[in-house]
């Protein structure tokens, strides 16, 4: 039994396939060829050979060699083991004529040479390729920093399994996709095909000719593969290459005298918009204000920054300037934002200037300005003495400061007479309940600004101080509240600063507390009638 089951094995052994290469075969996938067309060399061997072994060299001399990919494959079938190895590699024809594909060889077997016939480009129209890229220039004449968009067609008669589509390249400027790809069809010549559309912004730096280099396209189809036996057929992916034709551009350079802060641009206008539409604004209150500078066919990094002087009774907490880039009627549109928060710290009637901002018009070819008009405003309310102390007052016409500071004066003057009043009646008031009910009745008043001044909130803040002062028979509007001793009003204006201004420092309850703590008595609490009765 045991010779039995030896024998049979031997048999078997001897039956056994050596597994050894016994062919390698090369084949293309068209021929006739076109100049400058890719084509794929199939070089197949009946073996699992080390891919590092097959010498392709020799296809420098007449092809430009592209991308080689390798595969491996095992089939069984009936106890039959077939392996494979195929290598793919596209090349393209350097010379129009009859070139020679040589012979390869592994392990001592040899493919056969294969005799190609390469067209000149304009042979094979292009519209009958599978596969072909189209290019446009949106200008062949540009100036240094002007944007100009180059757009890529990718035409496709095979279904696409995987692909890589590379940008143009031109020596010293700035490329970059615009938008999203568009995928759809078109029927050229009676074939439906897929085209792929990409649109580039170039924006060159250096004057002169240059040349652009045309965007490359490599990538997988699946085709049908040849029958091997048997009733079904398979698709097998394989490799594809194409490249645009290259392009010209003239660039020019800027006048010497263009302003270097300027830019190109189709069309540049500003916009003003201020959050409430009307030109009377209150003494504190603060007044948004966006200004934007739109241009087209121009890139967001090209735009200048925005400077927006006011005058120095205008405080100004511009937030950190927005920019964005957009499609709109198949044009390219860039803007900048900026916005800011003016605080007026005393009325009077302020104009702000105008901006301007100077651009190229590359169509004209002269240089212009974008203009945004001055525009006037008038301030209504008291102003603080403590802030018109400190405060640069608003220019005058006719060389005359006006009436305010008389009325200043005569307001100085009633506040000492006053105080001196206050002063006078405390002296003669000693009475122990009177001063104790007043500290009670302050100690109860102040707990509710206690306990905003404890907060973070500034507006809590200034309306617990409003709602305190007039409870103590004062005016509740903080610009008359200002006015009672300058350490108040410095500390009403940092919290109104707070709360306006971004990246401002935090808001000081601490200081406000203090200052209405610092208040004399009769400012400050609730008392009995300082004179006497009339009759003894």
């Amino acid at each position: 039994m045991v010779r039995i089951a030896c024998a049979l094995l031997l048999a078997t052994l001897a039956a056994a396939p050596a597994w050894a290469l016994s062919k390698l075969e090369a084949t293309v996938d068209k021929n006739p060829v076109t100049q400058d067309e890719y084509l794929v060399l199939n070089i197949t061997a009946d073996d699992e050979i080390d891919a590092g072994k097959l010498d392709t060299s020799a296809l420098l001399k007449d092809f430009i060699v592209g991308r080689t990919s390798i595969s491996r494959s095992t089939q069984m079938l009936n106890f039959d083991t077939h392996r494979e190895t195929r290598w793919q590699i596209l090349l393209a024809a350097k010379q129009v004529g009859e070139l020679t594909i040589p012979a390869f060889s592994l392990d001592g077997v040899a493919s056969e040479p294969i005799k190609l016939k390469v067209l000149a480009a304009d042979a094979e129209p292009v519209k009958m390729k599978n596969l072909y890229l189209e290019t446009s220039l949106s200008t062949n004449e540009a100036y240094v920093g002007q944007l100009i968009t180059y757009k890529v067609k990718l035409f496709l008669a095979q279904e696409l399994q995987r692909g890589v589509l590379s940008a143009p390249v031109l020596e010293g400027a700035q490329i970059k996709q615009l938008g999203e790809d568009k995928d759809g069809t078109e029927i050229v010549d009676g074939r439906r095909l897929r085209v792929i559309e990409r649109t580039y912004g170039i924006i060159a730096d250096q004057a002169g000719e240059q040349a652009i280099r045309g965007a490359r396209f490599e990538g997988d189809v699946l085709v049908e593969a040849p029958r091997r036996g048997g009733m079904f057929s398979f698709n097998e992916s394989r490799p594809i290459q194409a490249k645009a034709e290259d392009s010209s551009l003239k660039v020019l350079p800027l006048p010497a005298g263009f302003d270097p802060k300027g830019f190109v641009s189709d069309l540049a206008l500003l916009k003003d918009n201020f959050t409430e539409d009307k030109q009377e604004f209150e003494v504190g209150a603060p007044i948004s204000r966006t200004v934007t500078l739109l241009a087209s066919n121009t890139d967001e990094t090209s735009l200048p920054e925005l400077e927006l002087p006011l005058p120095p009774a205008l405080k100004s907490y511009p937030e950190k300037p927005q920019r964005q880039t957009f499609m709109r009627n198949g044009k390219l549109v860039s803007q900048i934002s900026l916005t800011q928060a003016i605080v007026p710290t005393a009325p009077g009637s302020y104009t702000l200037p105008k901006v301007e901002v100077p651009w190229w018009n590359s169509r004209l070819r002269r240089q212009e300005l974008a203009v945004l008009p001055a525009r006037t405003i008038v301030v209504t309310g008291a102003v603080p003495v403590a802030v018109a102390a400190t405060t640069t007052p608003a220019v005058q016409t006719g060389g005359s400061a006006g009436y305010w500071p008389y009325l200043t004066g005569l307001f100085a003057i009633a506040w000492l007479l006053t105080l001196g009043l206050w002063w006078q009646n405390r002296k003669k008031t000693s009475e122990p309940e009177l001063q104790q009910s007043t500290s009670e009745v302050l100690s109860t008043d102040l707990t509710g600004l206690r306990r905003a001044c404890a907060g973070a909130d500034g507006g809590a803040m200034l309306n617990a101080l409003c709602s305190y002062m007039a409870a103590e028979g004062h005016s509740g509007r903080l610009v008359d509240i200002a006015g009672l001793s300058p350490e108040l009003a410095k500390a009403i204006a940092q919290i109104q600063q707070a709360a306006y201004a971004r990246g401002a420092h935090g808001v000081n309850g601490d200081a406000l507390l203090q200052a209405v703590l610092a208040l004399p008595k009769a400012a400050s609490a609730r008392q009995a009638p300082a004179l006497g009765p009339l009759n003894p």
